[in-house]
């Protein structure tokens, strides 16, 4: 059986989705996030919609805080493609609608996570905990 055919449950949009490779890394993300990083599910949203411009875009996860704004952009790749400027640019343009402190690109991997610094964004060590983007976000 092809991964087309195979469906795993996505405990965000509570429903069976197709298990495609690009899906694998994005269900592997949201278990480290609620897991790992403790982010609530409740504060999460996978394939989220919203325009820039004329466009329609699908961010694969949105982090929110607990006032429910935007706090972190995660862009998911299949694991044979390279994380790199590009894939960095597509979440900093999903940036220019959302607004988030935190971008993380990872294709399951290989993993990086950026933290608005003014107008910039500089790279972290690590993903920080929910709690901790909280706290730093003020």
């Amino acid at each position: 059986m092809s991964d087309s055919r195979l469906t795993i449950w996505d405990p965000l949009r509570k429903k069976e989705v197709a298990l495609t490779p690009e899906e694998r890394v994005r269900q592997w993300c949201i278990g480290v996030l609620a897991g790992q990083l403790q982010v609530p599910l409740h504060m999460m949203m996978s394939e989220a919609g919203f325009k820039l411009g004329d466009k329609q875009f699908r961010a694969d996860i949105i982090v929110y805080d607990r006032k429910a704004q935007p706090l972190m952009v995660v862009e998911c790749k299949r694991p044979e493609v390279e994380i790199n400027g590009e894939v960095l640019d597509q979440a900093v343009r999903y940036n220019m609608v959302l607004n988030v402190k935190y971008i993380m690109i990872t294709n399951g991997t290989r993993t990086f996570v950026c933290r608005r610094d003014g107008s910039g964004f500089s790279f972290m060590d690590k993903v920080p905990a929910y709690n901790e983007m909280i706290c730093q976000q003020q």
